[in-house]
């Protein structure tokens, strides 16, 4: 029997806030909250946007820091200012053309219709004819809308960042943020277990792609610029995890990043939960951490009619001026996806770990399906692999929950907010909807919130939906006032208003997570609520073992809660080791049954069981 992947912490940032204490999912539906539950998210928002230095909130703070997260005008470069270089061919009249250059900048090979005179350090270049060269230019960009973490938060000025690719201070900031929802520390969770049964899955769809990683780097011989040693190390895809493994969590566990597009986040949910189910870890750390609102990113999307560039958005509406914040419009009439930038990680724990420890649970995963489109025509088109995972994914909350129970499920839709999207999804889930009896399930779509973050955009739709179990509500898809003509929706409830789940979300047992990558990697997730997980966990160890475990996970609550109000204060802990508990060759001892490692209470035990006995 396999054993069942607990949700014990999260964290991280998306242009909605921090996941750690629901901050994010708190914006969401902040029209339908108390102000007092609201006042931890508006003090922690401020802080974090340098907004208020004591933690007092008023109504211009509030509006300032709702101007300053979810969708809205770009800020991580000017779209109306962005430099672009033309190619030109200069003369003059005289047929001569001069210019001054550093002695040590001349070309290896002078051209021949060239005349240098150095002069000291510098050269006096005099161009017989003509001079091919790059003239700066500055543009307006097509596309002004994004999703940006909150304006002001640097996460690289928390920490020693040392020029850091923006994606990776996410991924440092994002991992603390989880591991501080613990509600213990790392070395506890290292007490209870071997150091190789922990594993790390997580990397980035789109790699490091900053001017401090990739896009420096290839840019650097045409702009001028110097090619750091660090820049090709620190590019790689699966870079979030190596830092995890090697800055915040000192791990020698299975690493790596299963990659699959806009599905990423879930593939390698699904790569963490097998390792759990498995006993190949006892526990995970899975995540992503994107940063692509980066413009030479956003025109290679652009140029193939994926994003949603300002003058469709104005025809849209019928206005001379474009409405950023409504950029993103899932199954409504819209023009394009909203490119974002997230870094969501979870942590996982096998149950016997989490009850014995006394961890938080704030959720279950029970499955994610993972299937291609077969053959197609265009390699980005929808396919036919997205009906499969989706059904598998109803079918087992039908196998878990009861024929009743499957309707007691929501859907958070992949939902781009692109043509094509809202007609290939809603026909999948609609059609799903009338297989299983579902009458009206409930779809949410939060990238109208946060964008899409590429590789963890279901990262985010995990977050958000974890949120609904802890205050009770579906939110909204928050930029729509009517659902396209060619939406499929006879069985599906595409909420545009926030609904209400019932106290601490108990009106629905599981969300099914959909997600829709380039390529046809297609994913989609069923997720149990908390109090599902619970009963599970009851019926599997009895009143009694539950009872231990609630009174010890009271104090781990309130650690919890500690971590999350000083977080609000700005005084959250961000956990960068770099160059501590270093281990060398003279750290390892090697005996035939066990590796002893000098940093490590426990050793790791060598195998001495033929798991192929049978061939023999």
């Amino acid at each position: 029997m396999a054993k069942l992947p607990l949700i014990v912490g999260l964290g991280g940032i998306n242009a909605a806030g921090r996941s750690s204490g629901f901050h994010s999912y708190k914006l969401m539906i902040a029209d339908v909250l108390s102000d007092d539950v609201m006042q931890s998210t508006w003090q922690d928002l401020a802080r974090r946007m340098g907004l208020s230095d004591d933690g007092a909130i008023t109504e211009d703070i509030i509006t300032a820091i709702k101007a300053g997260t979810c969708v809205r005008r770009i800020h991580s470069f000017d779209p109306d200012n962005l430099l672009y270089q033309y190619k030109a061919n200069l003369n003059s009249a005289d047929d001569q053309i001069t210019f001054t250059l550093r002695k040590s900048k001349l070309p290896n090979h002078i051209p021949s219709n060239w005349q240098v005179d150095i002069q000291g350090a510098k050269a006096v270049i005099t161009v017989m004819g003509n001079l091919d060269a790059l003239v700066e230019g500055r543009v307006a960009f097509p596309v002004s809308s994004g999703g940006n973490i909150p304006t002001g938060f640097e996460p690289s000025k928390l920490y020693n960042s040392r020029f850091h690719p923006r994606g990776l201070s996410l991924t440092v900031y994002g991992a603390s943020d989880a591991l501080n929802s613990l509600g213990f520390e790392w070395n506890e969770v290292l007490r209870h277990i071997r150091p190789d049964e922990v594993s790390v899955y997580a990397g980035s769809g789109l790699a490091q792609i900053d001017d401090n990683s990739l896009g420096g780097m290839i840019a650097a011989h045409l702009t001028g610029g110097r090619v750091s040693s660090k820049m090709m190390a620190l590019s790689f895809a699966e870079m979030p995890a190596d830092f995890i493994n090697g800055y915040v969590i000192n791990s020698i566990g299975a690493t790596g990043t299963n990659m699959g597009a806009c599905a990423t986040f879930l593939y390698n949910l699904r790569q963490g939960m097998h390792d759990i189910q498995h006993g190949k870890a006892k526990v995970v750390i899975v995540g992503n951490a994107e940063a692509p609102v980066e413009p030479e990113i956003m025109e290679g999307f652009r140029v193939m009619g994926a994003l949603a560039e300002d003058e469709q958005l104005k025809t849209l509406d019928g206005i001379d001026s474009v409405d950023n914040r409504r950029a993103c419009r899932p199954f409504s009439s819209n023009a394009g996806f909203t490119m974002a930038e997230s870094a969501q990680f979870v942590v996982l724990m096998n149950d016997e770990l989490a009850l014995e420890l006394g961890a938080n649970i704030y959720g279950s995963v029970a499955d994610v399906f993972v299937n291609a489109d077969a053959n197609k025509k265009s390699i980005s088109a929808p396919g036919v692999g997205n009906y499969v995972t989706v059904a598998k994914a109803a079918a087992l909350a039908k196998a878990i929950l009861g024929e009743e129970g499957v309707k007691q499920t929501f859907v958070q839709a992949h939902g781009t907010g692109t043509p094509q999207n809202r007609v290939t999804e809603s026909h999948i889930l609609n059609e799903v909807a009338k297989t299983f009896g579902i009458e009206s399930w409930p779809v949410a779509a939060i990238k109208s919130y946060v964008g899409h973050s590429m590789s963890a955009a279901a990262g985010d739709q995990l977050v958000a939906s974890l949120g609904v179990w802890q205050y009770g509500w579906l939110p909204a898809i928050n930029t729509i006032d009517h659902i396209a003509d060619d939406v499929h929706c006879s069985n599906l409830n595409i909420l545009m208003e926030h609904t209400y789940a019932g106290e601490y979300g108990q009106n629905y047992k599981a969300v099914i997570l959909n997600a829709k990558g380039f390529g046809g990697n297609n994913a989609s997730g069923l997720v149990l609520s908390p109090q599902q997980t619970i009963a599970m966990l009851t019926a599997k160890y009895g009143n009694d073992a539950m009872a231990v475990y609630q009174t010890r996970n009271q104090a781990v609550k309130a650690v919890t809660s500690s971590n999350d109000v000083n977080a609000c204060q700005g005084q959250e802990t961000i956990r960068y080791q770099f160059g501590e508990a270093v281990m060398d060759e003279h750290s390892v001892t090697i005996t035939p049954d066990a590796i002893k490692l000098s940093e490590f209470e426990h050793a790791i035990v060598l195998n001495s069981v033929n798991p192929y006995a049978d061939y023999n």
